[in-house]
């Protein structure tokens, strides 16, 4: 995941497309997407105000205002770390076993690192058999310092 979400593109997203489920049970491809299919794809013909090649964002603590950016996503083994920028420094980790049919509450007073991530219901029906439990990172549990 981290290599097709940061390594293998030049600038960014323009949007992520149903190729990330490429390795997903078909059912659950059908589930998330209706049975469309379509690719990611990058953010390709930008133009910079200069002429330059664009560059990828730095997002730091000073810039992050700046830039208009709201959210903030770090990738660890054991998850998705989704941070609030407008609230917090640090957020709570979403395991990767997480069913990703899960409804969160997307308000972003809700993304506490003191919470756990705030899963509001699965949006269709109960999990399959197949698929593994839900986890969440406990409350106080250790972690190194995030930094945007």
């Amino acid at each position: 995941m981290s290599r097709h979400l940061i390594d293998d593109v030049a600038v960014g997203w323009d949007e992520l497309g149903t190729d990330l489920l490429d390795d997903a049970p078909p059912a659950l491809v059908t589930a998330l997407t209706g049975g469309e299919h379509w690719p990611s794809r990058t953010l390709d013909h930008l133009i910079t105000p200069d002429g330059s090649p664009p560059v990828r964002m730095s997002v730091t603590d000073t810039t992050a205002d700046v830039q208009d950016v709201q959210w903030g996503y770090v990738l660890h083994k054991e998850g998705v770390e989704v941070i609030s920028l407008l609230h917090e420094d640090i957020g709570p980790i979403v395991s990767w076993s997480t069913d990703p049919r899960t409804a969160f509450n997307d308000h972003p007073a809700a993304w506490s690192v003191l919470d756990s991530p705030p899963a509001m219901r699965a949006s269709r029906g109960r999990q399959p058999q197949s698929a593994p439990a839900a986890t969440s990172t406990k409350a106080g549990a250790p972690r190194p310092a995030a930094r945007r």
